[in-house]
């Protein structure tokens, strides 16, 4: 009964302790130019980003700037027409995983409906932040289903493979040229 009583006034304190206002001190933390008016020297020659950098992550868009062969200025590591255009392509298939900085998509298994036994996967590698014919690189998987209901691996022409990389191409080339500027 003791330990009860002890462990709930424990506990009060420690709430009590985490109360007050303290919003209205008029703290101020030294970052550079807080310093510099104080006359102090900051210890740190530039300033600081955040996680993903000085201006954050953007995707799809954002601030205009050209960056030497990053193809438009995304927060992307990886050449945002090949990236788009490589979702584009393939976006009657599910997604298994999209990575934007390592340039790797790859779709889950997809049943044409007029091949009900037949299945197809695709992994999408965008190896730059060049918009060229090398910078990007396709595999296409195709399983067949047995009469017993298994899935088994079948093969697929490297004309299919280099098919669908050109379709990416084309695709990155209209997005290129459709972009304003």
């Amino acid at each position: 009964m003791s330990f009860r009583i002890f462990a709930v006034g424990l506990g009060a304190l420690a709430l009590a302790a985490c109360s007050g206002d303290y919003s209205n001190q008029g703290t101020v933390f030294p970052d550079d130019d807080n310093l510099r008016r104080a006359g102090g020297t900051s210890t740190y020659s530039q300033k600081q980003g955040g996680l993903f950098g000085q201006d954050g992550i953007t995707l799809f868009g954002g601030q205009e700037e050209e960056v030497p062969g990053g193809g438009g200025g995304s927060g992307i590591g990886v050449n945002s027409f090949l990236w788009r255009a490589s979702l584009d392509t393939v976006s009657f298939m599910p997604l298994a995983s999209a990575d934007p900085f390592g340039g790797v998509i790859i779709t889950d298994w997809y049943t044409p409906s007029d091949a009900p036994g037949e299945r197809f996967k695709v992994n999408v590698y965008i190896l730059g932040r060049d918009l060229r014919a090398d910078g990007i690189r396709a595999s296409v998987f195709r399983q067949r289903q047995d009469d017993a209901g298994g899935w088994s691996d079948a093969g697929v022409a490297d004309q299919t493979n280099v098919d669908l990389e050109n379709a990416i191409l084309t695709r990155a080339r209209q997005l290129r040229i459709a972009q304003p500027g």
